[in-house]
């Protein structure tokens, strides 16, 4: 019998409302089996049904300019009352988009850390056509070392298993060259500590910005600062592609005509490559499944982190990253109680 797993979402921090969220509930619970918690102001959620239920939460600190802070001193907040549902038992995931700092920062307090585990990453599926790909970090980390580097490529290993089918993702370093030697001091010693003896990764090396897209890496392994600016940057060239494609069919009668032949083939690329169909980013390394949806994303897009998040709990995610770093041997092995400063996210409006 299929688990039925409770998602707590945050409905403060969507760019389209909270009514959006609210129907993007209703949609993931008929589409995937779950119960929602609903964390916004009740009076643009509507009525609870049976399997949503609304909890009144008007604050919302996604705009926030200091998540950490605002964490802190707004325990009333959306976001918080959604993580904390996550930490007491009452949900099994989260999913809270328009502010990957919130949703860390309340994380980290809540939720905490995975056992082992330096910083958590935020991981996409980057829908490239013919060879989609996982990145991360794309947000949560301005800055990392050499291990935490390690720790995202197991872990990124393990979630590309579940998410793309894949038995032996190939794993890579972003850099600026191929050669070992090539990157940052700490992407060099970072290759130096994948390029050992390392069960269950397939590490294959450095790949270029040019191989990001072709299939040369199925999970790609960078510092958040990195992955989000690429991120941005392959979403805004695809949208100027598209919208170039379209300029062009409506110059002429003979171009609509080839545009109209082409609206097809070209249909099925703009589904391939839609951000809305991935669901959002997934934040490895907290005890929990958390999804960060992006928050331009309308019902539809939410409603697939929902469904992302429910996947994860069922296939049991964290389990699966944690047995992949201890076979790698990448586990932190000593814990702290706090999660210090240089944690928390440096990149307040990514994912």
């Amino acid at each position: 019998m299929t688990q039925t797993v409770v998602v707590a979402v945050d409905a403060g921090g969507a760019d389209a409302g909270p009514a959006e969220v609210s129907r993007a509930a209703e949609l993931a619970a008929a589409e995937h089996g779950v119960r929602v918690l609903l964390f916004g102001p009740a009076s643009a959620l509507g009525t609870a049904t049976p399997n949503v239920e609304v909890h009144d939460a008007p604050l919302s600190i996604a705009k926030h300019p200091d998540p950490v802070r605002a964490v802190r001193a707004h325990p009333e907040a959306s976001v918080v009352q959604a993580v904390r549902a996550v930490a007491e038992g009452r949900a099994d995931a989260l999913v809270a988009g328009g502010s990957t700092g919130a949703a860390l920062a309340a994380g980290l307090f809540r939720i905490k850390r995975a056992p082992g585990v330096h910083r958590p990453a935020l991981a996409m599926r980057v829908p490239a056509p013919d060879h989609p790909f996982l990145m991360l970090d794309v947000g949560a980390n301005t800055a990392v070392r050499p291990e935490h580097l390690v720790q995202f490529a197991h872990m990124g290993s393990a979630y590309a298993e579940l998410l793309l089918g894949l038995e032996s993702p190939r794993v890579a370093l972003l850099s600026n060259g191929e050669e070992a030697t090539k990157g940052s001091e700490d992407v060099v010693a970072a290759h130096a500590l994948l390029g050992q003896a390392s069960a269950g990764l397939n590490f294959i090396g450095n790949v270029e910005g040019f191989g990001i897209a072709t299939g040369a890496a199925d999970v790609i392994v960078c510092d958040g600062f990195t992955g989000n600016v690429v991120i941005k940057m392959m979403e805004g060239a695809s949208s100027a592609l598209m919208g170039a494609i379209r300029g062009a069919a409506e110059q002429g009668a003979r171009f609509r005509l080839g545009g109209l032949l082409l609206r097809p083939a070209l249909r099925g690329v703009r589904e391939a490559v839609d951000p809305e169909r991935q669901g959002g980013a997934m934040l490895l390394g907290l005890r929990k499944p958390v999804v960060v949806p992006h928050g331009s994303f309308g019902a539809r897009g939410i409603a697939a982190a929902v469904g992302l998040a429910a996947r994860a709990v069922r296939e049991d995610l964290g389990g699966r990253t944690h047995a992949a770093l201890e076979a790698g041997g990448a586990l932190r092995t000593r814990e702290v109680t706090s999660a210090a400063p240089g944690s928390l996210p440096g990149i307040r409006d990514s994912r």
